[in-house]
């Protein structure tokens, strides 16, 4: 199934990905910084999204208290309860 979430504190203006029995497929972000976006979509291509939740909960970027891996972390846990 395909998730959208829309970010907070973030430079990216939305995280988009699939989860197909818990793993994450096709990870894109929107805006955000181009490089890192791409690197974080393929480390977290085939990934179970409870190991990524537990690697990237809690990321700072900058002294926001958030970062886009943190709220990646945010988003699947988000998608994981709905089902």
């Amino acid at each position: 199934m395909r998730y959208a979430y829309a970010p907070q504190g973030v430079c990216a203006s939305r995280i988009e990905f699939e989860l197909e029995n818990g793993i994450v497929r096709d990870l894109t972000f929107t805006r955000g910084c181009n490089g890192n976006a791409k690197g974080l979509g393929r480390l977290a291509e085939g990934m179970p999204a409870t190991e990524l939740i537990e690697k990237l909960a809690g990321v700072d970027c900058g002294g926001r208290g958030t970062s886009c891996p943190d709220q990646l972390s945010i988003a699947l846990r988000a998608a994981l309860e709905r089902g």
